[in-house]
């Protein structure tokens, strides 16, 4: 078994909820589709050809956050496109602002202080059977090449870079089973908690405890439709999840640290 590792890292963030088509409320982790495209754009992979070999049938997506976050709304001053105008004749038109603006609320995902923090999550990417033979072409491309589009936290000005990548073998790997609270340091599932547990004296650690409902798969390439959607529980802090599982998790020995994970799509 194996596991790739890499961190991303940006300024800003903005991962749109699938639902909301009039305003732009954000999750604060990147979801499944979102990594398949961060993965697919280092891969140079063109746009929508790669629903089907990064299905949650051919690989796993694991998701840690490595930063403190927090969400504001700014707003956008866009331009008010309500016709077309005609540029032959006078040269105006809404595209030049002769309609005006109107100001949108646009949520966005940053540290706890703008000037000095990122926003960073570790995404861990796991082959099943059926995706070995294109998890060694991403391994190989992220431990031997840079990217090769632009990588970005969701929206494209939100520019980001990968660091820190690693291929973990499984001499450094555990996959363990547990009936008590055990602390997990990524995203996990919803349906494989039994128990969340919080310890009065150190509330501060919980504050940030959020839940949603992601978007997983789509039905196939070049088609966007959604198949299937990830509940999950996770901090929004890299302070870890003290939990009760209901099935097996990972440890992981990562830079003299262990950690444990579970896969969003589990």
């Amino acid at each position: 078994m194996e596991i790739l590792s890499f961190e991303i890292t940006g300024k800003m963030a903005h991962f749109r909820k699938y639902y909301a088509n009039n305003t732009a409320f954000s999750f604060s982790i990147p979801p499944r589709t979102t990594l398949m495209g961060i993965v697919a754009a280092a891969m140079g992979w063109p746009r929508d050809s790669y629903y089907e070999k990064l299905s949650s049938d051919c690989v796993q997506f694991g998701v840690r956050v490595l930063t403190p976050l927090k969400k504001s709304f700014q707003r956008l001053n866009f331009l008010s496109i309500k016709s077309l105008g005609d540029m032959s004749k006078d040269g105006s038109s809404d595209f030049r602002g002769k309609g005006g603006r109107i100001q949108t609320p646009f949520e966005i995902i940053t540290g706890l202080d703008l000037t000095k923090d990122d926003v960073s999550y570790q995404i861990f990417v796991k082959p099943n059977k059926s995706g070995e033979k294109v998890f060694q072409e991403i391994k190989q491309s992220f431990n031997n090449t840079s990217p090769v589009f632009n990588i970005t936290l969701g929206s494209a000005c939100f520019s980001a870079s990968i660091k820190n990548i690693k291929v973990i073998n499984s001499d450094h790997i555990k996959e363990l089973d547990s009936s008590d609270f055990v602390w997990i340091n990524s995203a996990v599932p919803s349906y494989l908690i039994e128990n969340l547990e919080f310890d009065k004296n150190e509330f501060e650690n919980y504050n940030f405890v959020e839940e949603d409902m992601m978007p997983g798969d789509f039905i196939e390439d070049n088609n966007r439709e959604v198949k299937s959607m990830n509940r999950l529980l996770f901090s929004i802090t890299p302070n870890p999840l003290r939990v009760k599982l209901k099935s097996s998790f990972y440890q992981l020995n990562y830079q003299h640290e262990l950690i444990n994970i579970q896969f969003m799509d589990s």
